[in-house]
């Protein structure tokens, strides 16, 4: 079980590192990996589990958060319609975005930052992404909204991209606060 034991801080080479692509079909441990991925989202989302395991909670957790530099991430949160996004997925490309952007009202957090930071991260409003979900199954996703922030976050962690590298004229990244769910 992924504990926030597991999960490297900022300031770990792997977080700046752009992930390799994983072989397909699914190898035995990538797919593990992504089901762990997934099951650490699920309980940080518990009540119980979090207070028991002292998990901080999240809705997105990329490989690289793990210090494993493939291109892997998974997702379990809800859009704005109550539809529950919750997957593993694997090799992730984005083959259309939005002009028009698009933020979180209250600014981004991640597991890997202990730190809150203030400030808007501009984003796509709309995405599509294709990749392999932890099923070995080709999956195509049309995202919007607050889903499409949290798939782009945890797109960007495949790039060694952190969220407060978009935001703009943030002198400091290491200075201020960001409340929510972290990404």
């Amino acid at each position: 079980m992924i504990t926030m034991n597991d999960v490297v801080r900022e300031g770990h080479p792997v977080l700046r590192k752009v992930a390799e692509p994983v072989s397909i079909p699914l190898s035995d441990e990538d797919r593990n990996t992504l089901t762990s991925m997934l099951e650490f989202l699920k309980n940080s989302q518990d009540p119980e589990l979090a207070e028991k395991y002292d998990l901080r909670p999240g809705v997105g957790l990329a490989a690289p958060q793990i210090g494993i530099s493939k291109r892997l991430f998974a997702v379990h949160s809800m859009d704005e319609n109550d539809k529950l996004y919750s997957l593993g997925i694997a090799n992730p490309k984005v083959i259309s975005h939005s002009i028009e952007q698009n933020q979180l009202e209250n600014g981004e957090g991640c597991l890997s930052v202990d730190r809150e930071v203030e400030g808007i991260v501009p984003r796509h409003a709309r995405l599509t992404i294709k990749g392999i979900d932890h099923n070995n199954e080709e999956v195509t996703l049309r995202l919007r909204g607050y889903i499409a922030i949290v798939f782009q976050h945890e797109l960007d962690h495949l790039d060694g991209v952190m969220f407060y590298d978009r935001i703009e004229g943030l002198e400091d990244p290491f200075k201020q606060p960001v409340p929510g769910y972290a990404l």
